[in-house]
């Protein structure tokens, strides 16, 4: 029962992401009168599409976002991508030294997962291997991307370890029937407390692979 995949959330796990996402969001939001807190992303925005979150937004204020914001926040993101976005600690040494397949599940557009993979230099980690809620009838919370996702990879679900940062991704990978690790190590969750009890967290890539061992000598000793 070794693992056969492992599936790696992008923004707040590969990429430290999330602050900047945050304040591009914020601050875009305020221009059109919607005030929002970084406290109201973290709760309700983490880890889901855009899609989901403009209807989130439209729902909570009843006010439609202009026709062009999408466009416009996607393209302020990038560019505040470019001079400011870094890969989460440790992380391009583990993947130096992991011997496992892997791949990359998100809930991010295609063309932004591709430019943010590109900014980090992790693109040739990759490869192919990178899938987007865009490919799936569901976004997380529902299991939908990661399956798919572990059948493009040709692993068995419960083979499957998944990486997450965010609630809906966490919930993701349970539905999915995989092994689910929280990391906690992004910029946006620093001082959080841990409130999953159901899942294994851990702030510092070097503690993934002692995870990882204690995963596969369960599954031996099962």
């Amino acid at each position: 029962m070794r693992p056969e995949l492992v599936i790696f959330d992008c923004d707040g796990v590969i990429a430290d992401s999330e602050v900047l996402s945050a304040l591009v969001l914020i601050e875009q939001l305020a221009e059109i009168g919607i005030p929002v807190t970084f406290a109201d992303v973290r709760r309700d925005f983490l880890g889901r599409s855009f899609p989901t979150v403009a209807q989130t937004i439209r729902d909570r204020f009843g006010t439609p976002l202009p026709d062009d914001f999408e466009a416009r926040y996607r393209a302020t993101l990038l560019a505040r991508f470019e001079k400011d976005l870094v890969p989460t600690p440790g992380l391009r040494d583990l993947l130096d030294r992991i011997d496992l397949p892997i791949c990359v599940a998100t809930s991010s557009s295609p063309p932004r997962v591709r430019r943010t993979l590109e900014i980090l230099g992790l693109s040739e980690c990759f490869g192919p291997h990178v899938f987007t809620a865009s490919q799936v009838a569901r976004g997380k919370p529902a299991p939908d991307l990661f399956l798919f996702a572990a059948h493009q990879m040709n692993s068995n679900p419960a083979r499957t370890v998944v990486i997450e940062d965010s609630p809906p991704g966490i919930d993701a990978g349970l539905a999915a029937g995989m092994i689910v690790l929280h990391y906690t190590g992004g910029t946006h969750l620093k001082d959080v407390p841990h409130q999953r009890s159901d899942v294994p967290a851990f702030d510092n890539w070097n503690e993934f692979e002692h995870l990882l061992g204690g995963i596969q000598q369960k599954a031996a000793h099962s």
